[in-house]
């Protein structure tokens, strides 16, 4: 008679690299730093009209 509670799941946790390196780097799905000019600006633009719209909500 077998016992139930003594199987194996097959959970082997995978690294492929070693404990004292960092991740490998992963592609992004945008970068900021490949925006054009005007759109890197027009985005910065955006950031800053959206942060003063919550100071002066915050401030009545």
């Amino acid at each position: 008679m077998t016992d139930p509670h003594s199987h194996s799941h097959g959970h082997v946790p995978v690294h492929s690299h070693g404990p004292a390196s960092p991740h490998p780097a992963q592609a992004a799905p945008w970068s900021i730093l490949r925006m054009a000019l005007l759109s890197r600006l027009g985005a910065a633009l955006l950031v800053s009209l959206g942060l003063w719209a919550i100071v002066l909500i915050a401030m009545r």
